[in-house]
This record gives structure tokens, C-alpha cells and sequence, in this order.
């Protein structure tokens, strides 16, 4: 379980970052995305509004007038989990490389993660909660759902999968799940399972609908591009760091981002991890890169920013 404040901190950094949109709209232009540029990144500007940024030039920027809370492109699939309504409701877009509307999902909670598979078939979402009957007052809970494209079928929650943690069916009633991520078979999957105060990363697999432990105290998984690499945030006491896991060796690697990053990294290339964190602090998020190898220093990418996705190209392919 997790504290409801959480879902509060989300509202507060979308307010202070709509009262950052005049410097981040200095530098952009209105526009449409191309999905097809290559080594460019797809972001939720500091308005709420979704833009697009090279890498090779971040400074300037396109921004569209589609709104989204959350957003993440591959392979000419976008998925933007956004409000709808007020009191808000809230819902997923599966858009095409058009950004026409395949499918609209509704969801039943407040956005917080998004993804979408390097084949672009499979499209995965975090939201919190409230209504458990397990959850004590004042706090929320969170469920991970996936849908595929390819067959229509919609996997509304985690919940549903049998859960294998070290070896022993888990059935608990307080388990959460949150931060999908996928590798390219279009089958397995990862994503963190919470349960009696402990967090795991689970592999998943959509076949025959079981997930099971790889290690302890990993939230938010990124899948790499090579499929040999899993980027999450480690909490240690109140804070998060972030970590690449070798899937092969189990090695553990701190990044070289020594500040708190509540988030979901997104590898923009085999080498580079992008994630969203206060520029200092009071400040709104922005984007910022780091080496996946624990080496240099952390970089800021794009002020008045969040939601990184690299597009342009399928990563798996691009490192291949």
C-alpha cells in the first residue's frame, strides 16, 4: 500500500508545472509529431501538452495540442493516458501513427505510468486507486493493465495472473502492481509487484498469464533496448536511486544520479537512460539523461518536461 499523499504530489506538479509553461513555450513551436524522426524524444510538456524534441537539438521543439497526463510512442503506437472529465475520469488513447484513435480504454484510477512495446502491438499503463477493501484510510493502492493490439485483448489488471514469488504461489490480498515494461517477444513482460511492505520485479508472461520474482526492492522496471537490462528505481529509506540490473550476472549498478527520481526510466538507446525529477527543488520536473553504466554525471535534457520516449525507430532493432 502507499500512501494517498502520493496521488496529491502528482496534482501539485502538474499545477507547478502549468505555471512554468510560459518559459518552456519560448522555445517551441506548434506542430505535429513525426514519429519517424530519428534519435528524437517524445515528451508531456510543462502545459500538459504532448511535444517533441531531438536529442541532437533539444532547445527547440514541436509541441501538438493533444493533451496527456502520461505518454509513450514505438513503432508508431502512441499511448496518452489523459483527463476527460470533471470531477476527472480518466482514460487511455491508443493512437496510430497518425495519432488517429484505434482504442480507448477506460481507466479505473489516476494515471502514472505508460508503455508501449517495441513492435508497437502492446500497450501497458500504471493508475492509482482508492476502494480496496484492504487499504486502511489515507491510502491508495495501484493496478497495471495491458492490452494487445494484435488480438484485441484486454488484460485489466495484474491482479488477475497467477504470482510466483521466490518459487512460492503468492496470493495475498494486498498486492499492487505498477511499472510495466516489454520485451520483444510480445510476450514477456516485467513489472513490480507490491505486497506486505515489500516490493519485487516480476517477469511476466502474457501466454500463460503467470508472473514470477527476479529480485527484491525493484520498482518501476525499463526494459533495454537489447532486452539484457532492466533500469529501476531502489528505495533506500526514503528515497529512490536509480539501478540497472544485469539479467545474466543479477549485478546491481547505482546510476550516477545521486537525487531522489520517482519514475519510470525510459532507455532512449542502449547506453542513455532518460527519467523526469525536479530541476531543483520547488521546481517543476524536467527531463534529464544519465549513462546506464554508473559512469558520468547526470544531464538535463529539456526543462518543464516529463514522460521521455525515444521514437524514430523500433529500439530493439537500433541496437542490433
Amino acid at each position: 500500500m502507499k500512501k494517498i499523499i502520493g496521488i496529491g504530489a502528482i496534482v501539485a506538479l502538474s499545477v507547478v508545472a502549468v505555471v512554468y509553461v510560459a518559459s518552456a513555450s519560448k522555445s517551441s513551436a506548434t506542430g505535429t509529431l513525426d514519429l519517424a524522426a530519428r534519435d528524437s524524444v517524445v515528451y508531456v510538456d510543462g502545459s500538459g501538452k504532448v511535444g517533441q524534441l531531438s536529442r541532437a537539438d533539444s532547445s527547440s521543439a514541436v509541441v501538438t495540442d493533444r493533451s496527456c497526463l502520461r505518454v509513450y510512442s514505438a513503432a508508431g503506437t502512441t499511448a496518452c493516458l489523459r483527463s476527460v472529465a470533471v470531477p476527472p475520469s480518466f482514460e487511455a488513447e491508443v493512437l496510430g501513427p497518425d495519432l488517429a484513435v484505434r482504442r480507448v480504454i477506460k481507466l479505473d484510477g489516476t494515471p502514472s505510468r505508460a508503455r508501449v512495446s517495441d513492435s508497437g502491438n502492446l500497450v501497458g499503463w500504471t493508475v492509482f486507486r482508492e476502494g480496496d477493501s484492504y487499504m486502511a484510510p489515507g491510502y491508495f493502492s495501484t493496478t497495471a493493465g495491458i492490452f494487445d493490439q494484435r488480438s484485441g485483448t484486454l488484460y485489466g489488471s495484474m491482479e488477475d495472473f497467477t504470482s510466483y514469488v521466490e518459487g512460492v504461489e503468492h496470493q495475498a490480498v494486498d498486492r499492487n502492481f505498477w511499472g510495466v515494461t516489454f520485451a520483444d517477444d510480445d510476450r514477456t513482460f516485467y513489472v513490480t509487484l507490491g505486497s506486505g511492505g515489500k516490493t519485487y520485479l516480476m517477469r511476466g508472461d502474457l501466454a500463460d498469464r503467470t508472473l514470477k520474482s527476479v529480485i527484491q526492492n525493484a520498482e518501476c522496471p525499463s526494459l533495454s533496448p537489447d532486452g539484457t537490462r532492466v533500469a529501476y528505481k531502489k528505495r533506500s529509506g526514503e528515497t529512490w536511486r536509480l539501478h540497472v540490473l544485469d539479467l545474466a550476472s543479477s549485478k546491481e549498478t547505482a546510476l550516477a544520479e545521486p537525487a531522489h527520481v520517482d519514475d519510470q526510466a525510459a532507455w532512449l538507446d542502449d547506453s542513455t537512460i532518460a527519467y523526469a525529477r525536479p530541476v531543483a527543488a520547488g521546481e517543476a520536473p524536467g527531463i534529464f539523461t544519465v549513462p546506464a553504466d554508473g559512469s558520468g554525471e547526470p544531464k538535463l535534457l529539456r526543462a518543464n518536461a516529463s514522460s521521455p520516449a525515444a521514437v524514430g525507430q523500433s529500439q530493439s532493432q537500433a541496437s542490433r
